[in-house]
């Protein structure tokens, strides 16, 4: 018997999520809890293992196609990087050449992220340089845009800083993330050069990542550093004096899902490098809040610069924007759009965010429902444009070290607050 135009349409099906992960990461785990909290099945999961292995894997077309860290995983990282030591602080240029390479070969499904856009974000200076193009407040970087300095070792950011006036300036690795390779960097006229850093400088020239911040006051020493990073390639930013709360230097992580700023938390640090796990504590948000306010500007102005920020990467469903206060809590800079920023565990949403409640996980599964729900007409992604559209990224948690034999070492693990 045919269907007469009063009955009700047919339920349309769960939908059904994939995660590309780790299988045995909290974030996967997280996630995966998010999707059942739903009322959904599991998501199936493909590991990164596998996908570099084999080159690539394929969805079904109905598959919401979500990609997570392929970080603290140790075989994983040596697939990607070619090291077998996951503390070594080398190997980034070519974890992006084989990280962009492994989504590219991923076929079918919906997709919540897009692969050229996780190509600019895992660029620094190709960020940088997008973000600036569209008049998101950036710190001045002479690595990125028209005209952008190359950089092949200390003497050449020796150079472009002085040309640039840049005696305080931040090194980082091009592809580099949770800190890994970054140096803050003071000169003087007299020629004193002093360079804070999570690297370890081993006698022999080798370098690590280390969950101990420490100091280089002799130049030869900053001098290797950089220019044993300088071949995966180096991006060169301002230092910008940030706000403090506490005595402690703050910045915030900010997460953004389908282009709301969702989810937020302040991180404060004895030492420039603000990342939970090399020291950094969470902040008091609320203080924050009324710091901004009491200097005159708006709280949620300062959430749009974030969505601005995000809204440069319309095709990915969620980044973490660390967002950069100046002092005196008036002006904001976004220091960096992070793809896998979202880690930020038993944190709920903001209030009037729309995700009061849920934490970042759960919102970004909500997200994807709440654009599923209108299934009229052609079949759309989450943001409602074609059926391609955005993806998750990130880490605030505190990182453990993977080396049995240096417990003060942490691997690069390519998505950390």
């Amino acid at each position: 018997m045919s269907r007469s135009a009063s009955d009700p349409a047919p339920a349309a099906p769960a939908p059904r999520f994939a995660v590309v992960g780790n299988p045995d990461n909290r974030r996967v785990t997280l996630f995966a809890d998010a999707v059942r909290a739903a009322g959904l099945p599991a998501p199936r999961v493909v590991p990164w293992e596998e996908v570099l292995r084999a080159g690539g894997a394929g969805f079904a077309a109905e598959e919401i196609v979500r990609l997570d860290s392929p970080g603290e995983n140790p075989e994983v990282d040596r697939l990607l990087r070619g090291v077998r030591d996951p503390t070594r602080v080398e190997g980034s240029a070519l974890w992006y050449a084989r990280f962009t390479e492994a989504v590219r070969g991923l076929r079918g499904g919906v997709r919540l992220d897009d692969a050229d856009e996780l190509a600019v974000l895992f660029d620094k200076r190709r960020c940088h340089a997008v973000l600036a193009a569209a008049g998101v407040p950036v710190p001045g970087s002479p690595t990125s845009g028209p005209g952008a300095a190359r950089v092949t070792g200390w003497d050449d950011v020796r150079a472009v800083t002085r040309d640039h006036r840049m005696p305080r300036f931040f090194v980082k690795l091009a592809h580099g993330s949770s800190a890994s390779g970054v140096l803050a960097v003071e000169t003087s006229a007299g020629g004193r050069v002093r360079a804070t850093t999570s690297v370890e400088l081993t006698p022999d020239g080798r370098l690590f990542n280390s969950l101990e911040v420490r100091r280089y006051e002799r130049e030869r020493d900053v001098a290797a550093i950089v220019d044993a990073l300088a071949p995966d390639g180096l991006h060169l930013e301002r230092w910008l004096p940030k706000a403090s709360q506490g005595g402690r230097a703050a910045d915030l992580r900010v997460v953004v899902v389908a282009g709301r700023a969702t989810h937020a938390v302040v991180r404060t640090s004895g030492s420039p490098l603000t990342n939970l796990h090399l020291g950094g504590r969470r902040g008091d948000l609320d203080a924050a809040r009324d710091a901004v306010e009491a200097a005159g500007a708006r709280w949620t102005d300062v959430l749009a610069v974030c969505e601005r920020a995000a809204a440069c990467f319309p095709r990915t469903l969620c980044v973490g924007v660390d967002l950069l206060p100046a002092v005196g809590w008036r002006r904001f800079a976004v220091g960096e759009v992070n793809a896998f920023g979202d880690l930020l565990p038993r944190l709920t949403g903001l209030p009037g965010s729309g995700a009061e409640g849920l934490d970042t996980y759960a919102a970004q599964v909500a997200a994807v429902l709440r654009r599923a729900r209108p299934s009229t007409g052609s079949r759309t992604g989450p943001h409602g444009g074609p059926a391609t559209a955005p993806s998750p990224a990130g880490s605030d948690h505190p990182q453990h070290p993977q080396h049995p034999q240096h417990q003060h070492r942490t691997g690069t693990t390519h998505a950390s607050a």
